[in-house]
């Protein structure tokens, strides 16, 4: 019969110690006195007993991971809202456990509902989950909800309305009153909120999509652009105005003298094409932290914020993918109804 591995109680025992403070000695040493926590190593190392960050007997329940479900970690959107959760994570003395979507409510639902037992609580940032799921899992572990608002949990984002009004007034300033916005997936909240202040603060603009939120699907974009051209677009993301550009660069389109291109989100990528993106910019590091400092603290007890989202500012990040209209354009050369591609949806600032 095999030998029963030796446990925290037992580390505990021999030490002379309590089992919580053989928990923290390994979870947060930094709250335990040096020479106790010297004391509690050396014994489990002499009993073969090795701190696992799920093992369910400690005495206070807690497992010290955090999850954090993206939408898509293909996305660069997420890379720092991974940085910023993994920093406040690990200063906390945390770990991050991180699932992926793939732009799939379903997936995520069941990924989450298999690291819950796992995980002190979870932050899911960008959820195409129902609001009714959302507030599901906030009811068996604290949950803050990013870059979306559900009424009830706990939300962070950024200013997509003020982001949207920036954008606009740019466009205006250089002379673009009409402006096309190439919608991203139909389960996004954040799409939805662009849209509406779009109609608001353009009432002549008009919609194309859905497509999906990566170079493919700004490629895919162009080609409906290419049958309605435009003088001045927004696009959903970056990843999908890198995209439009590089499938209109190719059909003869001349960025930003043909058309002006303003997208969101700000990723390393923006200024690394040519030419480099006028964004709308959202504090992405600042958010993964805030969300993770926040489910913690709700964690650790404290009430959480549900009477509304905390907003966190935008900016807008002008470069040269938009430039002044040009009084004498005229329809553009690489505009054609015979443009290679599906033909999408479209929708008039009426909807």
């Amino acid at each position: 019969m095999a030998e029963r591995a030796p446990t925290i109680y037992d580390v505990a025992r021999a030490a002379g110690v309590a089992a919580s403070t053989v928990s923290r000695a390994f979870a947060r040493p930094g709250r335990v006195n040096y020479e106790t926590a010297e004391r509690i190593r050396r014994v489990a190392a002499e009993l073969g007993y090795r701190a696992h960050p799920l093992a369910r007997e400690l005495p206070s329940g807690r497992t010290h991971m955090i999850g954090l479900g993206v939408a898509d970690i293909g996305n660069p959107f997420y890379t720092e809202i991974i940085r910023g959760a993994q920093d406040a994570a690990t200063e906390a003395g945390y770990t991050l456990m991180l699932t992926d979507a793939r732009e799939s409510g379903t997936r995520e639902r069941e990924g989450l509902e298999r690291a819950l037992p796992a995980v002190d609580g979870l932050v899911l940032a960008t959820s195409r989950m129902s609001d009714s799921a959302i507030r599901a899992l906030a009811k068996q572990r604290p949950v803050v909800v990013l870059n979306r608002a559900v009424a009830d949990v706990p939300s962070v984002i950024s200013d997509n309305p003020d982001g949207v009004r920036r954008a606009v007034a740019h466009l205006a300033d250089s002379g673009h009153r009409d402006i096309t916005y190439l919608a991203g997936p139909e389960a996004s909240w954040a799409d939805g909120i662009r849209w509406r202040a779009l109609r608001e603060l353009a009432p002549g603009s008009r919609r194309l999509g859905p497509y999906a939120p990566s170079v493919s699907g700004g490629a895919e974009a162009a080609a409906d652009l290419a049958r309605q051209p435009a003088g001045a677009v927004l696009a959903y993301n970056d990843a999908m105005a890198i995209g439009l550009i590089r499938r209109l660069t190719a059909m003869g389109a001349r960025v930003p003298r043909d058309v002006s291109v303003v997208s969101f989100d700000n990723i390393e990528a923006a200024e690394l094409v040519t030419p480099a993106l006028t964004t709308v910019a959202a504090p992405l590091r600042a958010m993964g932290r805030t969300a993770v400092t926040t489910v913690l603290a709700i964690a650790d007890g404290a009430v959480p914020r549900t009477t509304g989202p905390l907003v966190l500012p935008s900016r807008l990040v002008v470069r040269t993918s938009t430039a002044q209209r040009s009084r004498n354009r005229t329809s553009p050369a690489w505009g054609t109804t015979n443009a290679p591609g599906s033909s999408r949806r479209t929708e008039a600032g009426s909807r």
